[in-house]
């Protein structure tokens, strides 16, 4: 391979700050953003009462995901991991294709969820947000403050991972204090059992709604979160011990508040909202469901709370996203993907140069997306594609470094990574083509940016691609493009049945997770990779603090 550049010491300077508690917490407070105070709505009026199922069955895929990455963040406890990872097992080429697509959704969840703010504060602040084609989209003033609320993210960053795991913590009990108020509030107020078998049945839209929902109505889009515990692992006080309680945790504990708030909204919805049925559910104010129904209710107090919440849920959440998208930044520079000044530390131990790009990206993702049902659904297909590579590089060192210590393992072999990898592609599939058609073209345009940072390397200090060992994405991501463009979800031919879409699809995931495993670097390789970055025992102790 050819040279690197020489920015180790850098990775000895980021401070380990973040305790169990804080790394569960920033979790679970990346997943609790803007993705409940909408999700419940949309899910209802998609699979009507069956979204259930679909919040059961979305956080049951997302665990597989969750649970390959915390056997991996476990043995590698390093910042920006989820970048770094595909790296170790197949260097440059899958690396940066895997990490570009990832760097792009994480840095999309900053900008998505200020829209989520600014669009349940249009109740009081009617300027902020205005309807286009009937779905809210930021006004000239809205965008004025959507830059205000991302440069205060980046104020908050640049002062250290410390201060921000101290005011995260609070954040997030307020954050789960409010979930847990309303969901007792509706059952306590108005329950009506009849709305799970009226109007049409419990799944008045049958299985294409129920699966539908689970990537489009921001059913995984709330679960995604869990990879906090992943990105900041180079930071945690314990990261072997405090990584997987992390993310499983959040995944486990989120997916029953997600479904008990799910049941509590169908029960206290009026009648009137369901009078032409469950696809045309219809409440006064949608602009922010949660409080309006609240307001229904007669709930004036609750209403109130949520509007404030409103702000501070997605607004915690946006931090955390500025935080770790910086941490991705750093990830790829780390592995010579990306120039080396993004993996440069300040005195807080904060990549500043990698919190500034996140800044300036983040406010372009306004300008195409300027409203929160705009931006969801790729956010959501982008980010599970991403996820998808840990699996196989799960079952790559598996077999080329099974002596290497794995404080957290998983049973059944490949089974779980298997299901974690399948798990992706179906949430890839059912987002449709609409939106995978624009996930594949901003891969290409990813590819166009590799090709000239190579060809401006004057000083060839960009890595070799190991073309030959990270091939197998191409094949993987062409066969999703062609299955999402001849199946029935979002804008496809609707040549590809659901019946068929379900074997097919696993085809596709065999084939690839047998390629990956098959054209995997050898453990020579990985080793050499794995040198390249520092872990915990490599840190000063000073470092360490709890």
């Amino acid at each position: 391979m050819s040279a690197t550049p020489t920015i180790a010491s850098d990775d000895h300077r980021l401070r380990r700050h973040v305790g169990l508690v804080g790394l569960l917490f920033t979790s679970v407070g990346s997943i609790i953003g803007s993705g409940w105070l909408f999700g419940a709505l949309t899910a209802s009026k998609q699979a009507g009462p069956a979204a259930i199922i679909s919040w059961i069955a979305g956080g049951i895929m997302v665990l597989f995901i969750a649970l390959v990455y915390a056997e991996l963040g476990a043995m590698f406890p390093v910042s920006g991991g989820v970048v770094r990872y595909p790296q170790y097992a197949f260097g440059s080429f899958a690396s940066y294709t895997t990490g570009w697509i990832t760097w792009l959704s994480a840095a999309a969840v900053a900008p998505i969820e200020v829209e989520a703010a600014l669009q349940y504060a249009t109740n009081y602040i009617p300027w902020l947000t205005h309807l286009e084609a009937g779905t809210p989209v930021l006004s000239a003033g809205g965008y004025g403050v959507a830059v205000l609320l991302m440069a205060l993210f980046c104020v908050i960053n640049f002062l250290g991972v410390r201060q921000f795991a101290r005011a995260n913590n609070a954040i997030v009990w307020w954050k789960l204090a409010i979930i847990m108020v309303v969901v007792v509030a509706f059952f306590a107020t108005a329950f009506h059992g009849a709305h799970f078998t009226a109007f049409g049945g419990f799944a008045p839209l049958g299985t294409v709604g129920i699966f539908t929902s689970i990537p489009t109505a921001g059913i995984v889009f709330s679960y995604l979160g869990f990879r906090q515990g992943i990105e900041l692992a180079g930071e945690s006080t314990n990261p072997k011990r405090n990584v997987p309680i992390a993310v499983v945790g959040s995944v486990l504990i989120t997916m029953v508040i997600y479904v008990l708030l799910q049941v509590a909204f169908i029960g206290a919805l009026p009648d009137s909202a369901l009078a032409h049925g469950w696809q045309n559910l219809n409440l006064q104010n949608e602009f922010g469901p949660l409080a309006s129904v609240a307001a229904t209710l007669g709930l004036g107090w609750l209403a109130f709370l949520l509007y404030v919440d409103a702000f501070v849920s997605p607004a915690d959440t946006g931090l955390i996203y500025t935080t770790a998208t910086a941490r991705m930044s750093y990830g790829m520079a780390r592995n010579g993907n990306a120039p080396g000044i993004f993996a440069r530390v300040n005195a807080h131990g904060v990549p500043w140069a990698s919190v500034a790009l996140t800044f300036v990206v983040g406010l372009i993702f306004f300008l195409p997306f300027p409203g929160w049902q705009k931006l969801v659904g790729f956010i959501t297909s982008a980010t599970v594609l991403s996820f998808g590579a840990g699996s196989l590089v799960m079952g790559a060192m598996r077999r080329e470094l099974p002596q290497q210590e794995r404080p957290f393992r998983l049973p059944g072999g490949d089974v779980i990574p298997f299901l974690a990898l399948f798990s992706s592609n179906m949430i890839v599939y059912w987002s449709g083509w609409e939106t995978d058609s624009k996930l594949f073209l901003a891969v290409l345009l990813g590819y166009v940016v590799l090709g000239a940072q190579y060809v401006f390397d004057k000083k060839k200090t960009l890595p070799a691609l190991s073309f030959r060992s990270g091939f197998w994405v191409l094949p993987w991501f062409a066969g999703l493009a062609i299955i999402s463009y001849l199946g029935s979800y979002g804008g496809g031919l609707s040549l590809i049945t659901f019946g068929w879409a379900i074997p097919l699809m696993c085809a596709i995931t065999i084939f690839v997770y047998w390629l990956g495993i098959r054209y995997r670097t050898t453990a020579a390789e990985m080793e050499s990779e794995i040198r390249r970055t520092p872990h915990e025992e490599d840190l000063p102790a000073a470092l360490l603090e709890v």
